[in-house]
């Protein structure tokens, strides 16, 4: 393999092999509350093969799992989809899946996702078992970033596509059941990689990241000047969607939250890219000449509010930091949250990559380094056993170390980012993108 693209070197260096490690050695003390399973996906090439695009690299979910204070194993394991095997991407069929971008737990299966294709189900082990198609009734893809309502447990999440009809919304009971299937009306054919939900509301994001032909890099997707950040809103109980020109010309890739004030207005936080911070980080994710030294070239923490009554958008600057990857506290989707957590990306005063919790009220924000060499992932929020402020819980989050050529799964206290505990792993593991911490609890009997 030639490790001349910035995605397959470095912290994403792909492994080679899958392995198991168990009864894996913790320094500080594991919370026992914390039983349950930490998955991570991200793309992981195979041995010499080099993608076109950093969002193409065949997916590798790692799982560590944590009992009674013990660290019992660490694994592994390729998403054994017909691209794993070399079948080619067309669009067309939609089981032919990377299925390397997040993985959830819903409906009494572990689904490993990516946005243009079909749901991929592994089993607790990391074993695949097969595409998941919701017994027919998922007849298009399913975005990465579907959301689940804590109080409902419905699933909500959509497809997009280049071609009419470019979105379509969905909604899965909480065993599974897709119950709702709706085209929507207004939107473009815009990389629609993340949305949200209010408790009243979905919320889409049509952004100036359209489909373009002319994007050879196998992600067929290009900044356009003349399309505008336009947010949609569509009542949960049903009925039209109504779209909202924002001020700024705007990308959005994550979303933190959203939740409708006391106001009636939509409340919308996310890392904002405008076009340079878009086409220089796109570089690094193509390995085009010019690239920087990480995957973010500089967006930064936004919030977009959305006024229907006036149908004003208004936008302002939550804080300068490079960041990317937001989280919050899951028992506070779709509704008002203080806390949200990301990765702070070098840059903006910064020389090393932190993990970073922002205070949405204050404005305040704690930053916790991770020294050099090192680079954590996506914090991940787990809440305390008997907890009762937003931010009573751990932070999960897989550091790569080149220095050490190893890794560790870090447990932060959410309230100020203090270490409760590492997990030694047994080997270096890829940088990636997204996971979820699965307690037991939320287990079918």
């Amino acid at each position: 393999m030639t490790l001349d693209k910035p995605y397959i070197s470095g912290h994403f260096t792909p492994v080679t092999d899958e392995i198991t490690g168990r009864e894996l050695k913790v320094r500080g003390t594991l919370p026992p509350e914390l039983n349950g399973r930490y998955f991570r996906n991200g793309h992981n090439p195979k041995p010499g093969i080099t993608p076109t695009h950093w969002f193409r690299g065949e997916g590798m979910i790692h799982g560590v799992r944590l009992a009674g204070g013990r660290a019992e194993w660490y694994r592994n394991r390729w998403v054994r989809t017909p691209f794993l095997d070399g079948v080619p991407f067309t669009g067309t069929e939609l089981e032919v899946s990377a299925a390397a971008t997040n993985i959830i737990f819903h409906g009494g299966r572990y689904l490993a996702l990516q946005e243009a294709n079909l749901p991929w189900e592994v089993s607790a082990d990391l074993d695949t078992i097969g595409v998941h198609d919701f017994g027919g009734k998922l007849t298009s893809a399913m975005t990465a970033h579907p959301k689940e309502d804590p109080e409902t447990g419905e699933l909500h999440f959509f497809s997009y596509s280049p071609f009419p009809p470019y979105l379509t919304y969905y909604v899965a009971d909480a065993s599974g059941d897709i119950v709702t299937s709706q085209v929507i009306d207004g939107s473009g054919p815009s990389l629609m990689h993340d949305f949200a939900i209010t408790r009243e509301h979905v919320v889409f994001i049509d952004s100036p990241v359209v489909f373009d032909h002319d994007e050879h890099s196998g992600i067929p997707y290009r900044w356009h000047d003349d399309v505008p950040l336009r947010i949609g809103v569509m009542p949960r109980a049903g009925g039209r969607t109504s779209w909202f020109e924002a001020p700024d010309q705007a990308a959005l890739l994550h979303v933190a939250g959203a939740y409708t004030d006391a106001q009636g207005r939509i409340v919308l936080e996310a890392p904002r890219f405008d076009r340079s911070a878009w086409e220089n980080s796109w570089k690094w994710w193509v390995g085009a000449p010019g690239y920087g030294t990480s995957p973010d070239a500089g967006s930064t923490f936004h919030r977009w509010i959305i006024d229907p009554a006036t149908g004003k958008v208004t936008t302002e600057s939550l804080n300068d930091l490079a960041t990317e990857f937001p989280s919050i506290n899951d028992a506070h989707t779709g509704s008002a949250y203080r806390y949200s957590y990301a990765i702070a990306f070098p840059g903006a005063g910064l020389s090393g990559y932190h993990t970073v919790k922002f205070d949405t009220l204050t404005g305040q924000e704690k930053l916790l380094a991770h020294g050099g060499g090192r680079m954590p992932g996506e914090a991940v929020f787990a809440p305390a056993e008997g907890g009762t402020a937003e931010d009573d819980g751990y932070l999960l989050t897989i550091v790569s170390d080149l220095t050490a050529d190893a890794s560790e799964l870090l447990v932060l206290d959410a309230s100020d980012l203090s270490t409760v505990a590492a997990v030694e792993l047994p080997r270096r593991v890829p940088a990636g993108i997204h996971g979820h911490w699965i307690p037991d609890s939320g287990l079918p009997a």
